[in-house]
């Protein structure tokens, strides 16, 4: 998977990922936004992902973060941790990127991967797109998507099973979990980019990148305490997830994704940076939101009737009954 993103969207240089950061002990947090301020909405997340599978205990706590450390330190390895995506995605990606190429041409490629073609017709019957009437071939689907559409489609089929196929107690029980605030995350981060300045297929990829980290950390976790228990305390979830993220970003380098897509998971934590980490940081935000009122957690309702119009607007689109 190393150097297939690099082949479609050129060579990557260096990004902020590569350079040092703070002790995962001593994360700088940014400020919860005002229109959260009846939840920590990461907390509350953190919390919820493992369900039963937790533990009020510490005693770990020190030599989890110190492996999570030392796996962003060589991200190659915390790379290797999760799985490969189909070799038909970079083929079609690629495909994507050339000029002349027909919708036959890019229908025969999909028909390859009879999981893929089952992806497609299922996006496009969705409501999302809300056809007139049923699709039930891959050509009516592809004219249907377009072709940044079928990118966005692409990609999260390729990011699936990174998220989701995953083996031990903790990782397998909070996969679904992840993956579903992935899809939000990179929806709502797309759906942001235009306000922000931002590439939306990038804010697309940067928002299913997110949680690669912390897929890594959970999988890491079951391998230091067999029964998958996941800590519980403020401090240890608070530098779990910034952890999570420099190593999500190391690990999007290391994939030779679109460089922007590093920098912006990395600086997403922080207020301000560039328009693609702006974003990214709304999608974050609202997908977190939106599962946590999904799920009925305290506080969620109250934070998500304090969001501003925009980003209420945004937010309802998040909802099952409209992605």
């Amino acid at each position: 998977m190393k150097n297939w993103f690099a082949r479609l969207f050129g060579s990557s240089s260096p990004t902020d990922a590569d350079r040092p950061r703070s002790s995962a002990h001593t994360p700088q947090r940014a400020p919860e936004p005002a229109t959260a301020a009846a939840i920590d909405i990461d907390l509350a997340f953190h919390r919820w992902l493992a369900g039963q599978v937790s533990h009020a205990g510490e005693t770990k706590d020190a030599l989890i973060l110190d492996e999570l450390a030392r796996l962003a330190r060589g991200p190659q390895s915390a790379a290797e941790l999760v799985p490969r995506v189909p070799a038909v995605i970079p083929q079609l990606l690629r495909s994507l990127r050339e000029e002349g190429m027909s919708a036959t041409e890019l229908a025969r490629q999909v028909a390859q991967d009879v999981t893929l073609v089952a992806e497609v017709i299922r996006e496009v019957n969705s409501p999302w797109y809300r056809p007139t009437a049923p699709v039930c071939t891959i050509e009516g689907a592809l004219m249907l998507l377009g072709q940044n559409g079928l990118r966005m489609l692409l990609a999260r089929v390729a990011f699936r099973p990174v998220i989701s196929a995953q083996t031990g107690r903790l990782a397998r029980q909070a996969a679904p979990q992840l993956w579903r605030q992935s899809e939000k995350c990179a929806l709502a981060a797309s759906l942001a980019a235009p306000r922000h300045g931002a590439d939306a297929f990038e804010a697309c990829l940067a928002g299913l990148t997110r949680n690669v980290g912390l897929v890594v950390a959970l999988r890491l976790i079951d391998q230091v305490d067999s029964a998958g228990r996941l800590p519980q305390s403020a401090s240890f979830a608070h530098a779990l997830h910034e952890t999570a993220r420099t190593l999500s970003a190391r690990i999007a380098t290391q994939w030779e994704l679109p460089p922007p897509v590093a920098s912006a998971i990395l600086q997403s934590g922080q207020p301000g940076g560039p328009p693609l980490a702006q974003a990214l940081r709304t999608g974050e935000r609202l997908a977190t939101l939106r599962v946590l009122l999904d799920a009925n957690v305290e506080g969620a309702q109250d934070a998500a009737d304090r969001l501003a119009p925009e980003e209420r607007r945004l937010f309802d689109k998040l909802d099952d009954g409209e992605d």
